[in-house]
């Protein structure tokens, strides 16, 4: 039986996603194409500017203050942990095939991409990135364009969902959503949750929601396999509390560690 058709959207700064996942699904799928996202200068200052509307003036010198301390004292180690996971996987799984075809672009919504995918006709499609995908684009697979949120849904909708689960003390929902994207952000249908062994006393939040995909790939496969078999079933959700959440505070950081540090749930 020829093998299902996929296509990776990510981040050209992302090499876990950008290399290592690629490997991966190239490992149990046909990885027609890479889609990889160089995103211009404006697209951050729309999200800064949005995420500022949400939150507030002094809110957001909380979101600064956290993202200058994770510069200057959390990136350094994460990347050294990003590095080390990359050489597992490059060791674990073959290169990608040379007719894998990468794709560059400003944005994942464009007309090119577009043409692209209608013409690769997709089986399934993989999003790991942080822009909302127009339906034209997402409904282009025929099994569904999916992500792995890092989260559980519908609780922790849209950003950081396993930091603000830290923070909260929700730690039985510090994991990781599989689910099909729709027109909201992060309200598909459900495909799978997951979780994984951590320390949260030592490792960042950037690691942990790492930990909750990279942790889980044999689990992963199984399921996606399942999904491009039409075998999946979904999980209901009806009922549940639905949030969206954003940017890290850099008080709700120090919150979470503090208490990490004394064992207290």
């Amino acid at each position: 039986m020829k093998p299902a058709r996929t296509v990776l959207i990510c981040h050209h700064d992302e090499p876990l996603n950008r290399f290592g996942l690629a490997r991966w699904l190239a490992s149990f799928t046909e990885l027609a194409a890479i889609v990889v996202i160089h995103e211009p200068q404006g697209r951050l200052v729309k999200r800064v500017r949005r995420e500022m509307r949400r939150v507030g003036v002094f809110r957001f010198l909380d979101v600064l203050a956290f993202r200058l301390y994770y510069k200057l004292m959390l990136a350094a180690r994460d990347r050294t942990w990003s590095e080390a996971k990359l050489a597992e996987l490059e060791r674990s799984y073959a290169d990608v095939p040379a007719s894998c075809r990468v794709v560059s672009v400003a944005s994942p919504n464009g007309a090119d991409i577009l043409r692209e995918l209608r013409h690769l006709q997709p089986d399934l499609i993989l999003a790991r990135c942080k822009t909302i995908l127009r339906p034209e684009i997402f409904e282009t697979a025929s099994r569904g364009t999916f992500v792995m949120h890092p989260g559980i849904c519908p609780e922790y909708r849209n950003a950081h969902g396993c930091f603000w689960a830290l923070a909260n003390r929700d730690l039985s929902r510090v994991g990781m959503t599989l689910l099909r994207i729709d027109a909201g952000v992060d309200t598909g249908p459900v495909y799978g949750y997951f979780g994984c062994g951590y320390d949260e006393r030592t490792e960042s939040h950037i690691v942990i929601q790492n930990r909750v995909v990279f942790d889980n790939l044999d689990a992963l496969r199984d399921r996606f396999e399942e999904i491009l078999r039409g075998e999946a079933r979904t999980f209901d959700t009806s009922g549940r509390e639905s949030r969206a959440w954003g940017q890290p505070w850099l008080t709700a950081y120090a919150r979470w560690k503090l208490r990490a540090g004394k064992g207290n749930g």
